[in-house]
Protein backbone atom coordinates (compact mmCIF):
# COMPACT_ATOMS: atom_id res chain seq x y z
CA UNK A 1 0.00 0.00 0.00
CA UNK A 2 1.38 3.66 -0.94
CA UNK A 3 2.15 5.69 1.66
CA UNK A 4 -0.37 8.52 1.34
CA UNK A 5 -3.21 5.26 0.95
CA UNK A 6 -5.09 6.63 4.49
CA UNK A 7 -4.75 10.12 3.41
CA UNK A 8 -6.45 9.47 0.01
CA UNK A 9 -9.39 7.66 1.65
CA UNK A 10 -9.95 10.46 4.25
CA UNK A 11 -9.68 12.77 1.53
CA UNK A 12 -12.97 11.33 0.32
CA UNK A 13 -15.05 11.51 3.76
CA UNK A 14 -16.91 14.43 5.04
CA UNK A 15 -15.00 15.91 8.20
CA UNK A 16 -18.07 17.16 9.03
CA UNK A 17 -19.95 13.79 8.84
CA UNK A 18 -17.46 11.34 9.15
CA UNK A 19 -15.42 12.54 11.91
CA UNK A 20 -15.78 9.11 13.41
CA UNK A 21 -14.51 7.24 10.35
CA UNK A 22 -11.28 9.55 10.26
CA UNK A 23 -10.67 9.33 13.67
CA UNK A 24 -10.52 5.49 13.54
CA UNK A 25 -8.31 5.29 10.86
CA UNK A 26 -5.94 8.43 12.09
CA UNK A 27 -5.77 6.13 15.29
CA UNK A 28 -5.40 2.53 13.96
CA UNK A 29 -3.55 2.96 10.72
CA UNK A 30 -1.59 5.99 10.06
CA UNK A 31 -1.04 7.16 13.61
CA UNK A 32 -1.28 3.72 16.14
CA UNK A 33 1.82 4.78 18.35
CA UNK A 34 1.67 8.74 18.12
CA UNK A 35 -1.65 9.22 18.95
CA UNK A 36 -1.52 6.47 22.25
CA UNK A 37 1.74 8.57 23.26
CA UNK A 38 -0.19 12.23 23.06
CA UNK A 39 -2.92 10.89 24.49
CA UNK A 40 -1.48 9.78 27.69
CA UNK A 41 0.37 13.28 27.51
CA UNK A 42 -2.55 15.06 27.17
CA UNK A 43 -4.01 12.94 30.48
CA UNK A 44 -0.65 13.41 32.37
CA UNK A 45 -1.05 17.29 31.69
CA UNK A 46 -4.35 17.27 33.48
CA UNK A 47 -2.50 15.96 36.91
CA UNK A 48 -1.12 19.40 36.87
CA UNK A 49 -4.41 21.25 37.58
CA UNK A 50 -4.61 20.91 41.55
CA UNK A 51 -8.40 20.36 41.44
CA UNK A 52 -7.93 17.54 39.26
CA UNK A 53 -4.72 15.99 40.59
CA UNK A 54 -5.56 16.49 44.03
CA UNK A 55 -9.06 14.30 43.19
CA UNK A 56 -7.16 11.58 41.33
CA UNK A 57 -4.61 11.41 44.41
CA UNK A 58 -7.41 10.73 47.00
CA UNK A 59 -9.27 8.02 44.89
CA UNK A 60 -5.73 6.40 45.08
CA UNK A 61 -6.59 4.44 41.65
CA UNK A 62 -3.49 5.60 39.95
CA UNK A 63 -1.42 5.14 43.01
CA UNK A 64 -2.50 1.56 44.50
CA UNK A 65 -3.85 0.15 40.98
CA UNK A 66 -1.83 2.08 38.25
CA UNK A 67 -1.69 -0.31 35.61
CA UNK A 68 -5.53 -0.86 35.85
CA UNK A 69 -6.54 2.51 36.03
CA UNK A 70 -4.30 3.74 32.89
CA UNK A 71 -5.39 0.71 30.69
CA UNK A 72 -8.78 0.95 31.79
CA UNK A 73 -8.93 4.67 30.65
CA UNK A 74 -7.56 3.96 27.14
CA UNK A 75 -10.15 0.77 27.26
CA UNK A 76 -12.88 2.94 27.44
CA UNK A 77 -11.59 5.85 25.16
CA UNK A 78 -11.03 3.23 22.61
CA UNK A 79 -14.26 1.10 22.69
CA UNK A 80 -15.54 4.57 21.72
CA UNK A 81 -13.19 5.18 18.71
CA UNK A 82 -13.85 1.47 17.54
CA UNK A 83 -17.64 1.47 17.83
CA UNK A 84 -18.62 5.17 17.62
CA UNK A 85 -21.58 7.09 19.48
CA UNK A 86 -24.07 4.75 18.24
CA UNK A 87 -23.20 1.46 18.90
CA UNK A 88 -24.13 -0.82 22.39
CA UNK A 89 -20.75 -0.50 22.98
CA UNK A 90 -19.52 2.71 22.53
CA UNK A 91 -22.63 3.72 24.39
CA UNK A 92 -21.63 1.64 26.94
CA UNK A 93 -18.54 3.14 27.04
CA UNK A 94 -19.59 6.32 27.52
CA UNK A 95 -22.47 5.74 29.92
CA UNK A 96 -19.09 3.96 32.18
CA UNK A 97 -17.21 7.42 32.10
CA UNK A 98 -20.07 9.39 33.09
CA UNK A 99 -20.96 7.23 36.04
CA UNK A 100 -17.11 7.32 37.45
CA UNK A 101 -17.43 11.14 37.24
CA UNK A 102 -20.82 11.75 38.51
CA UNK A 103 -19.58 10.43 41.43
CA UNK A 104 -17.39 13.26 41.92
CA UNK A 105 -18.03 16.98 42.26
CA UNK A 106 -15.97 17.57 39.40
CA UNK A 107 -16.56 21.36 37.67
CA UNK A 108 -17.62 21.66 34.17
CA UNK A 109 -14.72 24.03 33.51
CA UNK A 110 -12.40 21.44 34.77
CA UNK A 111 -13.88 18.39 31.97
CA UNK A 112 -14.09 21.12 29.56
CA UNK A 113 -9.73 21.79 29.98
CA UNK A 114 -9.81 17.79 30.12
CA UNK A 115 -11.38 17.46 26.62
CA UNK A 116 -9.38 20.44 25.26
CA UNK A 117 -6.32 18.17 25.94
CA UNK A 118 -7.80 15.27 23.68
CA UNK A 119 -7.92 17.75 21.19
CA UNK A 120 -4.64 20.18 21.40
CA UNK A 121 -2.22 17.75 22.29
CA UNK A 122 -2.06 15.19 19.99
CA UNK A 123 -2.21 17.94 17.11
CA UNK A 124 0.86 19.46 18.46
CA UNK A 125 2.60 16.04 18.78
CA UNK A 126 2.07 15.27 15.56
CA UNK A 127 3.35 18.60 14.40
CA UNK A 128 6.52 18.37 16.14
CA UNK A 129 6.97 14.66 16.26
CA UNK A 130 4.71 12.93 13.34
CA UNK A 131 5.67 11.91 10.44
CA UNK A 132 3.30 14.27 8.69
CA UNK A 133 1.05 16.55 10.28
CA UNK A 134 -3.00 15.95 10.30
CA UNK A 135 -4.72 17.89 7.76
CA UNK A 136 -7.12 20.64 7.84
CA UNK A 137 -9.64 17.99 7.50
CA UNK A 138 -8.52 15.93 9.82
CA UNK A 139 -8.02 18.23 12.56
CA UNK A 140 -11.74 19.50 11.60
CA UNK A 141 -12.50 15.97 12.23
CA UNK A 142 -10.64 15.36 15.29
CA UNK A 143 -12.20 18.50 16.95
CA UNK A 144 -15.55 17.26 15.74
CA UNK A 145 -15.22 13.94 16.89
CA UNK A 146 -14.17 15.13 20.49
CA UNK A 147 -17.30 17.79 20.40
CA UNK A 148 -19.39 14.69 19.88
CA UNK A 149 -17.67 13.49 23.06
CA UNK A 150 -18.78 16.24 25.32
CA UNK A 151 -21.77 16.66 24.20
CA UNK A 152 -22.29 12.70 25.21
CA UNK A 153 -20.94 13.73 28.83
CA UNK A 154 -22.88 16.63 29.05
CA UNK A 155 -20.00 19.04 29.23
CA UNK A 156 -21.58 22.74 28.48
CA UNK A 157 -19.83 25.22 26.82
CA UNK A 158 -17.49 23.46 24.78
CA UNK A 159 -15.55 25.11 21.98
CA UNK A 160 -16.62 24.94 18.29
CA UNK A 161 -13.44 24.99 16.71
CA UNK A 162 -9.71 23.69 16.59
CA UNK A 163 -8.43 26.87 17.50
CA UNK A 164 -11.65 27.64 20.48
CA UNK A 165 -10.18 23.97 22.00
CA UNK A 166 -6.06 25.42 21.59
CA UNK A 167 -7.21 29.09 23.41
CA UNK A 168 -9.06 27.19 26.00
CA UNK A 169 -5.88 25.04 26.72
CA UNK A 170 -3.32 27.78 26.85
CA UNK A 171 -5.53 29.89 28.68
CA UNK A 172 -6.78 27.30 31.67
CA UNK A 173 -3.23 26.08 31.92
CA UNK A 174 -1.70 29.24 32.37
CA UNK A 175 -3.83 30.05 34.93
CA UNK A 176 -4.66 26.70 36.92
CA UNK A 177 -1.05 24.95 36.67
CA UNK A 178 0.44 24.94 40.02
CA UNK A 179 2.40 22.29 42.51
CA UNK A 180 0.41 20.05 44.26
CA UNK A 181 1.05 16.93 46.00
CA UNK A 182 -1.31 14.98 44.65
CA UNK A 183 -0.71 15.80 41.29
CA UNK A 184 2.77 14.81 41.48
CA UNK A 185 2.00 11.54 43.25
CA UNK A 186 -0.48 10.68 40.64
CA UNK A 187 2.23 11.75 38.10
CA UNK A 188 5.39 10.01 39.61
CA UNK A 189 3.29 6.88 39.62
CA UNK A 190 1.99 6.70 36.14
CA UNK A 191 6.07 7.79 34.97
CA UNK A 192 7.04 4.94 36.59
CA UNK A 193 4.51 3.07 35.27
CA UNK A 194 5.13 4.09 31.53
CA UNK A 195 9.29 3.77 32.21
CA UNK A 196 8.30 0.29 33.16
CA UNK A 197 7.19 -1.08 30.05
CA UNK A 198 10.23 -0.74 28.75
CA UNK A 199 14.19 -1.79 29.19
CA UNK A 200 16.19 1.15 31.30
CA UNK A 201 13.22 2.63 32.70
CA UNK A 202 15.28 5.00 34.77
CA UNK A 203 16.76 6.54 31.19
CA UNK A 204 13.40 6.59 29.96
CA UNK A 205 11.76 8.28 32.61
CA UNK A 206 14.35 10.92 31.69
CA UNK A 207 13.85 11.49 28.88
CA UNK A 208 9.96 11.27 29.09
CA UNK A 209 10.48 14.79 31.37
CA UNK A 210 12.73 15.86 28.72
CA UNK A 211 9.34 15.87 26.84
CA UNK A 212 7.84 17.79 29.00
CA UNK A 213 7.48 21.50 28.65
CA UNK A 214 8.62 23.98 31.20
CA UNK A 215 5.24 24.80 32.70
CA UNK A 216 4.35 21.54 33.04
CA UNK A 217 7.56 20.15 34.19
CA UNK A 218 7.73 23.01 37.14
CA UNK A 219 4.33 21.90 38.05
CA UNK A 220 5.35 18.87 38.76
CA UNK A 221 8.69 20.22 40.17
CA UNK A 222 10.78 18.07 37.92
CA UNK A 223 14.34 18.65 37.39
CA UNK A 224 15.36 20.76 34.39
CA UNK A 225 16.26 17.97 32.12
CA UNK A 226 19.88 17.30 30.70
CA UNK A 227 20.89 18.89 27.15
CA UNK A 228 22.08 14.89 26.83
CA UNK A 229 18.54 14.18 27.88
CA UNK A 230 16.59 16.61 25.56
CA UNK A 231 18.62 15.36 22.63
CA UNK A 232 18.16 12.10 22.97
CA UNK A 233 14.35 12.70 23.11
CA UNK A 234 13.89 15.48 20.64
CA UNK A 235 16.54 13.43 17.80
CA UNK A 236 14.75 9.76 18.37
CA UNK A 237 11.21 11.05 18.15
CA UNK A 238 12.17 12.88 14.75
CA UNK A 239 14.39 9.69 13.62
CA UNK A 240 11.32 7.48 14.22
CA UNK A 241 9.21 9.93 11.95
CA UNK A 242 11.88 10.04 9.46
CA UNK A 243 12.31 6.61 8.45
CA UNK A 244 8.13 5.79 9.02
CA UNK A 245 8.08 8.72 5.86
CA UNK A 246 9.55 5.96 3.82
CA UNK A 247 7.30 2.79 4.93
CA UNK A 248 4.03 1.95 3.34
CA UNK A 249 1.01 2.68 4.76
CA UNK A 250 -0.03 0.10 7.56
CA UNK A 251 -2.99 -2.20 5.87
CA UNK A 252 -3.71 -4.27 9.39
CA UNK A 253 -5.57 -1.76 12.37
CA UNK A 254 -3.64 -1.51 15.36
CA UNK A 255 -5.81 -3.27 18.28
CA UNK A 256 -5.47 -1.46 21.39
CA UNK A 257 -6.36 -4.15 23.94
CA UNK A 258 -3.80 -6.24 22.23
CA UNK A 259 -1.33 -4.70 22.82
CA UNK A 260 0.90 -5.71 26.01
CA UNK A 261 0.68 -2.19 27.91
CA UNK A 262 -3.39 -2.94 27.64
CA UNK A 263 -4.08 -6.35 27.67
CA UNK A 264 -4.81 -7.27 31.35
CA UNK A 265 -7.56 -9.30 31.28
CA UNK A 266 -6.46 -12.47 29.48
CA UNK A 267 -10.19 -13.67 30.12
CA UNK A 268 -11.34 -10.73 28.07
CA UNK A 269 -13.73 -8.02 29.66
CA UNK A 270 -16.76 -6.74 29.46
CA UNK A 271 -16.85 -2.25 28.92
CA UNK A 272 -19.30 -2.13 31.81
CA UNK A 273 -17.09 -3.68 33.94
CA UNK A 274 -14.43 -1.42 33.51
CA UNK A 275 -13.00 1.71 35.55
CA UNK A 276 -13.45 2.50 39.69
CA UNK A 277 -16.72 2.31 41.15
CA UNK A 278 -16.59 4.05 44.26
CA UNK A 279 -19.14 3.78 47.11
Amino acid sequence: MKRDHWQRRIAELDPQVDYVEIYRILGAHEFPWDLRQSLGLALYRTYAVPSIGELLSRTREFEERTHKRYADTALLLDAIAEHGFQQPTGRAAIRRMNQMHGAYAIANDDLRYVLSTFVVVPTRWLERFGWRPLSEGERVASTNYYRELGRHMNIKDVPETYDGFATLLDAYEGEHFAFSPGGRAVADATLALLAGFYPFPRALRAISIALLDAPLRAAFRYPEPTPFARALADGGLRARAHLLRRLPARRDPVVLRELREFAIYPGGYRVQELGTFPA
